[in-house]
């Protein structure tokens, strides 16, 4: 793969059902989202590691022999097996990157990321090739759409692919092509270690989404794909309200502790529609009673949605939003940590355009970004050039995207 050039695409994710209560050992259903973060990787012709990310201004580049040291830095044994960054590891790579100890800021953690996966993985081959990557998203930072496990998967597999690990399937024209399933299991390996080194202590689900699509059932700890999930469209919606996640579940768990008696049936009322939305989902990819199934989907939506409320996670940007979208006919519910930040809303096969159309042009009167997207599709896929939109294309191969 280090003498041609390659386009990767991972793609985002939501939460279906099952945000906070799964904290609580109740299930979630995540499924992958048709906003993506594409990377492009070919030979650097100056002999030079690059690295640039124009969504957050980060262009960077290192010569292969400054990079040397990082091997020895970083020891991986077995590249098969990857292990988590320890702390020292971390620091190291701090220092390199001139990052102050404690910096989160988008931009140092992945540059942070970036250096630990490259540096890791060629450090099992015994050489730091000269590569030219350059990483572009669709997906908002920070918003609860795992853009930053879509980064990983991206460089996970183009890194492993570039250093021989895993092998490069040659897309046909205009078309993608996508890796074996043990292959697709060591880029999301290596992903979840990027995610470690982000976020500290994530789930693993991000990166899972990113990495296989679809839907996947997260219970327990245990990640479940599920074989029949039907694509369906979705209006996204962002409110572009702050939140902190981790102030969120703390204010569930407190609620949980004082009001066991009201809090748990409600959890548990959660859980179920998690297990129906799961069965009604795998009922409308077998083409039965399809109207049907949407109206018990909708009603789900307006539920959990009451129910995310009721548990205090809830904020009038998303109620404003489940009003507005109910004037059209239309079903939403907020998705992630909630207070604030992303909401979705079920569009029917049958919704048309000219409704979607005026739905956008109102909530972006109010201030919110909304994309017209799908969700249950492909995860981590190699694309040939002429299977992209041209503007993605153009965008990925401009040269005033690099320095």
């Amino acid at each position: 793969m280090a003498n041609k050039t390659f386009i990767i695409s991972a793609p985002g994710k939501v939460i279906l059902h099952g945000e906070h209560a799964v904290v609580h050992g109740k299930v979630a259903l995540a499924v992958s989202l048709n906003l993506k973060t594409y990377l492009r990787i070919q030979p650097c012709s100056d002999q030079k590691v690059q690295l640039n990310l124009p969504n957050i201004n980060v262009h960077l580049n290192w010569k292969p022999a400054a990079l040397q040291f990082l091997q020895s830095a970083i020891d991986v044994a077995d590249v098969l097996n990857p292990k988590t960054a320890s702390q020292i590891q971390v620091d190291q790579l701090r220092r390199f990157a001139g990052i102050p100890e404690g910096s989160t800021d988008t931009a140092s953690i992945s540059i942070l990321c970036f250096l630990y996966l490259y540096s890791a993985i060629s450090a099992s081959y015994g050489q730091m090739p000269s590569l030219d990557i350059l990483v572009w998203s669709e997906l908002p930072i920070g918003a609860g759409l795992g853009s930053s496990a879509a980064y990983c998967v991206c460089l996970a597999a183009a890194l492993l692919s570039a250093s021989g690990a895993i092998t490069c399937p040659v897309p046909q024209e205009k078309d993608t092509t996508r890796w074996n399933e043990d292959e697709l299991e060591l880029i999301n390996k290596w992903a979840f270690q990027g995610e470690k080194l982000i976020h500290g202590n994530p789930s693993g689900v991000d990166n899972a989404v990113g990495t296989w699509g679809g839907m996947l059932r997260y219970h327990a700890g245990k990640i479940v794909p599920l074989a029949s999930v039907p694509t369906l469209r979705i209006l996204l919606t962002n409110t572009k309200v702050s939140r902190s996640t981790k102030v969120l579940v703390a204010g569930v768990k407190d609620k949980l502790n004082k009001l066991p008696n009201i809090i748990k049936p409600v959890l548990d009322s959660i859980d179920a529609i998690s297990c129906e939305c799961e069965r009604v989902l795998a009922a409308i990819a077998s083409g039965i009673a399809i109207d049907e199934h949407y109206r018990i989907l909708e009603e789900l939506i307006d539920i959990n949605q009451h129910h995310l409320n009721v548990i205090g996670v809830g904020h009038p940007s998303l109620d404003r939003l489940c009003q507005l979208t109910a004037t059209y006919g239309l079903h939403s519910k907020l998705t992630g940590a909630g207070g604030g930040g992303c909401g979705l809303t079920l569009l029917r096969p049958d919704t048309s355009p000219s409704v979607v159309e005026a739905l956008k042009r109102t909530l972006k009167d109010l201030g919110y970004d909304c994309w017209e997207t799908v969700i249950g599709g492909l995860g981590v896929a190699l694309h040939s050039p002429s299977s992209l939109h041209k503007d993605i294309f153009q965008l990925l191969c401009d040269v005033k995207n690099c320095q």
